[in-house]
């Protein structure tokens, strides 16, 4: 079980990457938890992040960017390596080049074993969630300009319902947001990340008698 269960729960229970398609529909999106919230008609911009599964010998870990202080937008916020396709490329091109780019993550370190539930933020993104397994954990180093900081998550941490709570921002004007969060230490893991882990956990585990006793026997 553990490490061997976890690939092969992921490869049955994710979308095959070759099945992905441009003019996917969003499976989840940031209304989710903000029905009333206003939303008008427009044209999603493909995105993909790189959701990397890293097989540590003491249990399965995800690894995760802090946002550079200095950017336009989202800044410190915790972050899967992303971001807006190019043309011509697939959701799994796009976030191989991103990892690569933003934490000089080698491509050829990461076996791509699907993809997750298309997700549509409330910024007009549709982003892909590509989930890569990581056989030995990757040597990285962050491009200061886009990260300040990478570190790794535990799996069964972040597959556990228990640590998801509905979390929420009230705005000078308009009404209040919610989202979901997963506070893990001193990181405050919130927003579209933590809603992708959280759709994946479902994905996985949503149809188990004891999703928590599965989660332990992946991330052991």
């Amino acid at each position: 079980m553990s490490l061997n269960s976890l690939r092969e729960r992921l490869i049955e229970r994710l979308t095959p990457a070759g099945a992905w398609t441009p003019d996917g529909l969003p499976d989840r999106s940031d209304y989710d938890l903000n029905p009333d919230a206003p939303r008008s008609p427009r044209t999603l911009r493909p995105a993909a992040v790189l959701v990397p599964v890293i097989a540590r010998p003491e249990g399965a870990s995800v690894l995760l960017t802090r946002r550079s202080d200095t950017l336009a937008s989202h800044t410190g916020q915790i972050a899967f390596p992303g971001g807006r396709l190019d043309p011509g490329e697939t959701a799994v091109q796009a976030a191989l080049r991103e990892a690569r780019e933003e934490v000089a993550l080698d491509p050829a370190s990461v076996e791509v074993l699907g993809v997750g539930d298309g997700y549509e933020t409330v910024t007009g993104f549709l982003v892909t969630p590509v989930i890569g397994w990581l056989a030995e954990p990757p040597v990285v180093s962050p491009s200061p300009d886009e990260v300040a900081e990478v570190f790794e998550a535990p799996w069964d941490f972040l597959m556990d319902p228990a640590n998801h709570r509905r979390d929420f921002l009230e705005p000078e004007s308009g009404p209040r947001r919610w989202f979901w969060a997963m506070p893990w230490r001193e990181r405050y893991i919130w927003g579209a990340t933590a809603s992708i882990l959280r759709a994946l956990h479902a994905r996985l585990y949503g149809d188990e008698a004891r999703p928590g006793a599965a989660v332990g026997e992946d991330a052991a």
